[in-house]
């Protein structure tokens, strides 16, 4: 589903994110990346959908190679993906469920078809009550679960998720993190990044970044009992 060859970023200045990463995350997979801050995993992420692109390499997403696709492909390539980043990016002066639509509408889907599914997929994040309420009156959690509902309304191939529990307290957290295997459970792709060596125990594939190279990969069995 995903893969990387030979990939590498360098800013202008010559700042490195990423130097010479390859790996390959299969279709259905949970993969977990890991790593100290500036590592680069926000960069990896974003290469995923084009919102960055690399210096060196190329970068394939269902086969498709998004390292050089154009500007006017964008859309398609991104229907295909949810993007979970670390600032949500709610629309403050809308409400819950307007804020979930928005991709549909944005898609050229509206009326009632948008509003049972952005409906179906605030039930699936346990806030189908909150749809009339405005996004300053929840919660962190609240607000993240939103941002999941809208990443998720269109149906993505791959949720991308950077950092989807920081700053949220555990309890939080482990809602969050559900919600997300959730989708894995359903056969979605999920590549979700943390630097919480607790969510990590949970997994059963980890990829650790140090200053912008791949350094540890392995699966292992994850923990039993779910986290929430």
């Amino acid at each position: 589903m995903i893969e990387f060859h030979d990939v590498s970023k360098r800013y202008p200045g010559g700042s490195a994110a990423l130097s010479e990463v390859s790996l390959s995350i299969a279709s259905g997979e949970l993969v977990f990346l890991a790593g100290p801050s500036g590592a680069g995993k926000s960069t990896l992420l974003k290469m995923i959908a084009a919102i960055e692109r690399p210096s060196a390499g190329r970068v394939l997403v269902n086969g498709q190679e998004v390292s050089s696709i154009k500007q006017r492909g964008l859309p398609y390539l991104r229907r295909k993906l949810g993007l979970i980043l670390q600032e949500q990016r709610l629309l403050m002066d809308r409400n819950v469920l307007a804020n979930v639509m928005l991709p549909l509408v944005v898609a050229g889907i509206a009326g009632e078809d948008a509003d049972k599914r952005a409906r179906a997929a605030l039930g699936k994040v346990g806030l189908l009550s909150k749809a009339a309420s405005m996004p300053l009156s929840l919660s962190g959690g609240e607000q993240q679960r939103v941002a999941i509902a809208r990443a998720i309304v269109h149906r993505p191939q791959v949720i991308i998720a950077d950092e989807p529990t920081a700053n949220l307290d555990r309890d939080s957290a482990n809602l969050v993190l559900s919600t997300l295997k959730a989708f894995h459970g359903a056969g979605v792709t999920c590549v979700i990044s943390t630097h919480d060596e607790y969510f990590l125990d949970r997994a059963d594939r980890v990829i650790y970044l140090s200053q912008g190279r791949v350094t540890e990969a392995w699966r292992r069995n994850p923990v039993e009992e779910d986290v929430a």
